[in-house]
C-alpha cells in the first residue's frame, strides 16, 4: 500500500487530486490543511479523505509516509514540510506529481492567460464522446465528468490545463513547466499575476520557457492574432531552421483563428470560437478527424462557471463567468454583447485576486466594460488587507476602467441594493468573479433578480 499524504489538502486542485489517488488501488491517501471550504469540504468527507481536525500536524509525518504532495497553500516554513524534509520524504508539487504518473503517455498541454479551462474542457469532452480514454487535469466541473482530475494506469493520453502560477513554495517556476507536452496550446498572453511577475517582458518569458519545454517532434498551437505569440512562433522557427537537430525532431508550429464553420454550437462568443478551434486542431494532432470533432462539440455547453447560464425568463438572460483579469472581462462582455444585441447589458465584476487589487495594475482595466450599458465593479478593503497590499480608493479604481458607465462599490450589501433596483426586462446580466461577491449565491441572487 502506498502512503501519500498531502500538506494544503483543502484547495480546489489539490482536492480533486487526492480523491483520484485515493480512487487508484493500492493506495492510501491522507492530508491537512488550516482551512477547508465547500465544495472540497463536502467531496473530502464524502470520500473518508476529510482530516479529523484542521491545522498541522507534525506528529502525523512518519517514515511510513511514502510521498508528500505538496500545495501552493502551504508555506516553506510549514510543521508537517518541515519533518518531512527531516525524515528525506520524496516531497511532490502538485504538476509535478501529474508528470511524474503520466511521463510515458502523450501529454497535451492548454495554456494561456485566458480560456485555458474552457479549451481543455472541450478536448475531454469530444475525446469522451468519441470513447478515447484520457487522463487530465481541469480547473472546472465539466458535464460528465465525475471530478476535475484523472489518473489511470490504462489511458494513453493525458490533457492537463496549464497555469504559469507558481509550482510551490519550494519551486517558484510556472506549473506549466512541468508538464513537457507533446501537444502545445497557447490561447493568448495578456499580463496576469503581477505579484509573481511585475514586468509584461517577464511575464512573456515563462511562456517562452514552457514553449520550449514542449518534447521534440511535438506540436505548438497558438492563437495567430495574439503578437506576443507570433513572436514565439518566430522564434521555435528560426531556432529550428538553423539546428540540425531541429530538423530531425524539431515542433510543428501551427497557427489557428476563430471556427467559422457552419455546425451550429451551443457556446458563443468570438473567443469560444478561437478556443474552439485550438482544441479541434489538438485533437487533430493525435488522429481526431475535423468533422467528428465539430460534430461531438456542437452539444457542447461550457464548463462550470465560464460564461454559464444561470437563469433566463420571456425577455431575460443571466450568466456567470470567472472573469477577473482584463482580457477575461473584456471578452466576455464582449461576447454577451454581440449574442444579445438588443438587450440592455448589466455587466457586474469583482475585484479579488493579487493583481486585480493592486494599485499598478488597475490600468490595464482601462475601457474593459466599455460594452455594458450599465457596469458595476465590486472590491472588499478587508481582502486587500488580508492580501497585505496598499489600499486602493474607489476613486483609483472608476478611474482605472475610464469609462462613465462604471459604478464602485466596497460593500456587497449596498451593491446587492443597487442591482435590485434595477429593472432587468429584456436585459442580459452578467455576473464576474473568481470568488463569490462575499458570499452571495449569485445563481440564486440573479434569479430572484430577474423574476422580480
Amino acid at each position: 500500500m502506498t502512503h501519500i499524504h498531502f500538506i494544503a489538502i483543502g484547495g480546489a486542485a489539490m482536492h480533486n487530486l487526492a480523491l483520484a489517488v485515493a480512487s487508484k488501488a493500492g493506495y492510501r491517501v491522507t492530508g491537512s490543511d488550516d482551512e477547508i471550504f465547500d465544495p472540497a469540504l463536502s467531496h473530502l468527507r464524502e470520500a473518508g479523505l476529510l482530516p479529523d481536525e484542521l491545522g498541522w500536524h507534525p506528529e502525523r509525518i512518519t517514515p511510513d509516509i511514502d510521498a508528500i504532495i505538496l500545495g501552493m497553500h502551504a508555506r516553506e516554513d510549514n510543521p508537517e514540510l518541515v519533518r518531512a524534509r527531516e525524515l528525506g520524504i520524496k516531497i511532490y508539487s502538485f504538476p509535478e506529481y501529474l508528470y511524474e504518473q503520466t511521463k510515458d503517455k502523450i501529454r497535451i498541454v492548454v495554456g494561456g492567460s485566458h480560456g485555458k479551462t474552457t479549451t481543455t474542457s472541450m478536448i475531454l469532452y469530444v475525446l469522451q464522446r468519441l470513447g478515447i480514454e484520457a487522463d487530465y487535469m481541469v480547473g472546472a466541473q465539466i458535464e460528465g465528468f465525475e471530478r476535475m482530475v484523472r489518473l489511470s494506469d490504462s489511458a494513453k493520453y493525458a490533457v492537463f490545463e496549464g497555469d504559469e502560477y507558481l509550482t510551490s513554495p519550494l519551486d517558484l517556476r510556472s506549473k506549466f513547466l512541468w508538464y513537457h507536452p507533446h501537444v502545445a496550446i497557447l490561447t493568448g498572453i495578456a499580463w496576469d499575476h503581477i505579484n509573481v511577475f511585475p514586468t509584461f517582458p517577464e511575464y512573456v518569458d515563462t511562456f517562452r520557457k514552457f514553449v520550449h519545454s514542449i518534447e521534440p517532434g511535438g506540436s505548438f498551437i497558438y492563437y495567430q492574432g495574439d503578437e506576443n505569440l507570433r513572436l514565439l512562433a518566430e522564434e521555435v522557427k528560426q531556432k529550428q531552421s538553423s539546428s540540425l537537430e531541429g530538423r530531425s525532431g524539431g515542433v510543428s508550429v501551427i497557427p489557428y483563428d476563430a471556427y467559422e464553420g457552419k455546425v451550429e454550437m451551443q457556446v458563443f462568443g468570438k473567443h469560444n470560437m478561437q478556443n474552439l478551434q485550438a482544441a479541434m486542431l489538438a485533437c487533430h494532432c493525435i488522429g481526431v478527424a475535423p468533422d467528428d470533432f465539430y460534430r461531438e462539440i456542437s452539444t457542447f455547453t461550457g464548463a462550470s462557471n465560464r460564461l454559464e447560464k444561470i437563469c433566463e425568463t420571456e425577455t431575460s438572460v443571466a450568466y456567470k463567468d470567472f472573469a477577473h483579469s482584463p482580457s477575461k472581462l473584456k471578452a466576455t462582455i464582449n461576447a454577451v454583447r454581440e449574442r444579445y444585441p438588443e438587450k440592455k447589458l448589466v455587466a457586474c465584476m469583482e475585484l479579488h485576486t493579487f493583481s486585480s487589487l493592486m494599485a499598478e495594475f488597475l490600468p490595464q482595466y482601462k475601457n474593459c466594460m466599455a460594452e455594458a450599458d450599465t457596469a458595476f465593479v465590486y472590491f472588499n478593503p478587508k481582502v486587500i488587507e488580508h492580501k497585505r497590499l496598499t489600499p486602493i480608493t474607489k476613486e483609483e479604481v472608476r478611474d482605472a476602467f475610464g469609462t462613465k458607465n462604471v459604478e464602485v462599490f466596497t460593500e456587497s450589501a449596498a451593491l446587492q441594493e443597487r442591482l435590485k433596483g434595477l429593472s432587468y426586462t429584456n436585459t442580459a446580466l452578467l455576473m464576474m468573479s473568481s470568488g463569490t461577491f462575499d458570499g452571495v449565491d449569485v445563481k440564486a441572487f440573479a434569479t430572484e433578480l430577474l423574476n422580480r
